[in-house]
């Protein structure tokens, strides 16, 4: 796949998130506070909490756009998606892997930058996204893969990762379709 495809799609979803939006609000807002304003050496936890958040985001993001490349052979992006429904990796544990990378990060520039509008901007970008996967996304996952989507909604949370999953759970309830 080409680099392009995926430099495209990364810079405009995740990029826009988690570095131009946090970077217009800090510079147009409240600015930054690093370690919320506290004084030394309290200032040094919710830094070192911010940047485990950051890295930790960012690392899970990477193994979602890798794994989309290698086993669904498309990008991030609505308009170049998947051809192959992705159930490995943390796709085995949350249905929204990529969104819970995106939200660490902007929880973790918020900690790191002592900033409530980037809080407040990760709460907007949860909302929204909670909103398109239900009414657009998971509709659209259905149609595209059908039992095999319908299969993996119901063993596997949308938003809470599980650190096993029952795949042997009774089909007529759906408790992954309500977290």
């Amino acid at each position: 796949m080409s680099a392009w495809r995926h430099a495209r799609a990364i810079v405009l979803l995740p990029g826009m998130a988690t570095v131009v939006t946090p970077a217009l609000i800090l510079l147009l807002g409240d600015g930054a506070s690093i370690g919320w304003g506290w004084g030394i050496p309290w200032a040094a936890v919710p830094s070192a909490l911010g940047l485990v958040l950051i890295t930790g985001g960012f690392a899970l993001w990477v193994w979602t756009v890798r794994l989309f490349d290698r086993i669904g052979e498309g990008t991030l992006a609505p308009w170049d998606a998947t051809r192959h429904l992705v159930v490995e990796g943390p796709y085995a544990h949350v249905r929204n892997p990529m969104i819970t990378a995106v939200t660490a990060v902007l929880l973790g520039e918020a900690a790191l930058f002592g900033s409530l509008a980037l809080l407040v901007w990760c709460a907007l970008f949860v909302a929204v996204n909670w909103v398109y996967f239900v009414l657009v996304e998971e509709p659209g996952l259905e149609r595209r893969f059908g039992n095999e989507y319908r299969a993996y909604r119901h063993n596997v949370p949308r938003w809470i990762p599980r650190r096993s999953v029952d795949r042997d759970s009774n089909p007529e309830r759906h408790p992954a379709d309500s977290d």
